[in-house]
């Protein structure tokens, strides 16, 4: 809460500029005849522009010591005005200024003045809402951010972070005053007064649920402890049932999901009509933002913590937890399971499947499509092998490395901006549940499981097996991903399955799911500096110094990344915790989305865009690569930077088909340099340089 003096020092700041504008009508005359702007005004009294509009509408009164301060500024203005002997004659009334348009809240708004920094985003009053505490600006959090279109709804945004002295801090530097001492009352006031929340991403979607971030005094405040210690892994940590703050819950008549209280919770009561009564609670001291994923925002101030997040939820979703899960929950929020069907018979309307996703029941795989554990293999019993679409972890052989290779001075490192995103789009999945097909004829437009033998393919031993993901020659039968055979026939060879499980019903599922998170990647990258017009020399030059240049942003650009490759991952979660035992199920087989054949679609589609490069660039310029570690790729280079051994035509444009810079999923950027001499001493001792050569750190065990 600021002091008087400070509120005091900045009216008389404020009172020393001239008059510019006409008066309309008494506080907004006065302000406007000043020639002061309503966000600046927030900005000088440390509160929102809509507490501003609320003041001079007479929605609501200031309360102290804003109250002194602001009655202080319209005395001076008014004195000022007497001075300057204003025209008795009114003014004609301004013309109102037009309403934003409902949509998606964006966050942090452009400045409405020169001479002051963003304030919170202009929303029309929701007069069903009760009105909350008046907001508080302590400044912006955003350095630059897209201008918002505010949903009248949710005037502050998806969500906000709460410390230990009542101060919630929501997007564009507005700060909420929450009065709750308990989690039950903190629930009642996010849901009822906060104001907070954000539309559904799809017209059968759902809006999502309004988040709050406890900072470690927050949590102690509220009875929590301020660290959740215990034996188990990190992600099955809870609050034992018997704990004050989850009595407190139950007590008031709220519930916990299956996962207790944990660092990321959610509270709830059975919706009523349309009216999702829901929040979600993410504690920061628990480690509920991963350093991983978020580095470095659990050590930010809370308004840029609420920057982070509220640049994440605008651009991907509101976070739900682990960015894993929130990049689940986006494919499930863009194509929603069900839509508003009416029945034939009643006329009545009633929830039906909505073409395109997954439906609402969970699906069983096809055997080879199962991990070892899971029911359906122990069940059956099966034998008949797996899927093994992995991403690529390959060291080529010393004994191929020509002496002109070992003469080039540099090992180049290249990785590709999120390959499992490019992957993902336009790419056909199964919709259906898996049909077995014995000695079928190939077709590469149907997604499904092969069983077929490739190991009377021969390759250049110089590049990776595009089949496995060791990158060594098959040997014998095999179950492969749909991609993956059709590229053997790209490469010209018969493809003879025995066996397959394929899918009748298919379609782009994860489209929106990349169209998103693509958007989310490339305006975070432009907003770092680093925009598809760069040429290939200002494009390596800017991403060299994006990280530095807002430590924010590259944040929400980790977040982005680890979104796609996580969400990915959770298409095949595996069980956890010590005790499970082989043959149970496990929570996430509950899921329509535990789709462990659309995982490997995207790996499969992702190793073979990448050995369609290596191949591309071998025939290009001669150069063969020395390791890949999934997304990374290690060239022997005769210069520091890729622009050295990279193929461009004539006219000095890249040439299509091989590796190229830029700032889109799929292009490359440089992941490390290190001397080839240093490449070359790894391989000899089984070590992948791919790993190691952004840091040159050779130490690191090999499995982790």
């Amino acid at each position: 809460m600021p002091s008087q003096d400070e509120l005091f020092d900045a009216v008389d700041a404020l009172l020393e500029e001239e008059p510019q504008l006409p008066p309309p009508e008494e506080r907004a005359r006065l302000r406007e005849a000043a020639g002061v702007t309503q966000a600046r005004l927030a900005a000088t009294l440390k509160t929102s522009t809509q507490t501003v509009k609320n003041w001079e509408n007479g929605r609501s009164e200031p309360k102290s010591p804003r109250l002194e301060a602001y009655q202080r500024l319209l005395k001076g203005w008014a004195a000022k005005r007497s001075v300057h002997a204003a025209p008795t004659t009114l003014a004609p009334a301004a013309a109102p200024q037009p309403a934003p348009v409902p949509g998606t809240f964006t966050g942090a708004p452009e400045p409405t003045d020169t001479a002051q920094a963003p304030a919170a985003p202009t929303t029309p009053e929701r007069p069903t809402r009760p009105a909350g505490r008046p907001a508080k600006s302590r400044g912006p959090a955003a350095k630059k951010a897209a201008a918002p279109v505010a949903d009248p709804r949710f005037p502050h945004g998806p969500l906000a972070v709460l410390d230990g002295d009542g101060s919630a801090y929501a997007v564009g530097g507005v700060v909420l005053d929450c009065p709750a001492t308990t989690v039950p009352e903190l629930v009642e006031w996010t849901l009822r007064e906060s104001g907070l929340g954000a539309p559904k991403l799809n017209r059968y979607g759902k809006d999502s649920d309004p988040l709050i971030v406890l900072t470690a005094s927050a949590a102690v405040k509220l009875g929590l402890p301020e660290r959740l210690e215990g034996h188990e892994q990190r992600r099955s940590l809870r609050l034992p049932d018997d704990h004050p703050v989850v009595k407190q819950v139950v007590k008031a008549k709220w519930q916990l999901t299956q996962r207790g209280f944990g660092p990321w919770a959610r509270i709830y009561r059975k919706a009523q009509g349309r009216d999702r009564q829901c929040v979600q609670l993410a504690v920061l001291s628990w480690d509920a933002l991963d350093e991983r994923s978020w580095p470095g925002v659990t050590e930010m101030e809370p308004a840029d913590i609420a920057r982070v997040l509220g640049v994440y939820a605008m651009r991907v979703i509101t976070p739900r937890g682990s960015t894993a899960v929130s990049g689940l929950e986006l494919m499930t929020a863009l194509r929603p399971p069900t839509k508003a069907v009416r029945d034939e018979e009643t006329g009545n309307w009633v929830s039906g499947y909505n073409a395109g996703s997954l439906g609402t029941e969970p699906m069983d795989p096809a055997p080879p499509e199962a991990t070892p554990e899971h029911p359906v293999v122990v069940n059956s019993g099966w034998k008949g092998g797996f899927l093994n679409e992995e991403a690529y972890q390959w060291v080529r052989s010393v004994e191929t490395l020509s002496d002109e290779e070992c003469t080039l001075p540099f090992a180049v490192g290249l990785d590709l901006n999120t390959a499992f995103l490019a992957a993902a789009a336009r790419l056909v999945v199964g919709l259906s549940a898996p049909d077995h097909f014995h000695t079928p004829k190939f077709n590469p437009k149907i997604p499904g499981s092969w069983l077929a033998d490739l190991s009377h393919i021969e390759l250049d031993p110089r590049l990776p097996s595009p089949f496995t993901p060791d990158g060594s020659r098959p040997t014998g039968a095999a179950w492969y991903q749909t991609h993956t055979l059709a590229y053997a026939q790209e490469l010209g060879h018969d493809v003879h399955p025995i066996e397959a499980y394929l899918r009748r019903e298919t379609g782009a599922y994860l489209d929106p799911w990349h169209d998103r998170l693509k958007n989310a990647y490339v305006d975070t990258l432009a907003d770092l500096g680093v925009t598809k017009d760069l040429t290939d020399v200002e494009f390596l030059a800017a991403m060299e110094q994006h990280k530095q240049n807002d430590p924010a942003l590259a944040a929400v650009l980790a977040a982005i990344k680890a979104t796609v490759k996580g969400g990915v991952g959770k298409l095949r979660e595996r069980p956890q915790g010590k005790h499970y035992k082989e043959g149970e199920t496990w929570p996430a087989l509950s899921r329509p989305t535990w789709r462990p054949d659309i995982r490997a679609a995207v790996i499969s589609k992702a190793r073979v865009n990448m050995h369609r490069k290596l191949n591309n660039m071998a025939k290009m310029t001669g150069l063969y690569p020395l390791a890949l570690l999934s997304d990374c790729v290690v060239y022997p280079s005769p210069s520091e930077s890729p622009l050295g051994f990279l193929p461009y035509a004539a006219s000095g444009k890249p040439q299509p088909g091989a590796f190229r810079l830029g700032p889109t999923p799929g292009r490359a950027k440089l992941e490390g340099i290190q001397p080839m001499l240093w490449a070359v001493d790894l391989m000899e001792k089984g070590l992948n340089p791919a790993r190691h050569i952004k840091g040159g750190d050779a130490v690191l065990d090999e499995g982790e």
